[in-house]
């Protein structure tokens, strides 16, 4: 598989970032969502839909 232009350019465009990210202490870098994920900078880890409904069942025959 080869990289098109676009492909290309938007590597660069965060290798750049995060070069600056670990070499300008106080920098602020700025990824969109897209950026952030291929930078591995998020792990989802929240409930799924299922899992949160049902923990709250676990609380349903409590008295407080």
């Amino acid at each position: 598989m080869t990289m098109n232009d676009r492909e290309i350019a938007a590597a660069n465009a965060l290798n750049e970032k995060l070069t600056d990210a670990e070499t300008s202490p106080g920098f602020a870098v700025a990824f969109d969502p897209e950026e952030a994920e291929q930078a591995g900078a998020f792990e989802e880890d929240a409930l799924s839909v299922t899992d949160a409904l049902e923990s709250s069942i676990d609380w349903a025959g409590r008295s407080a």
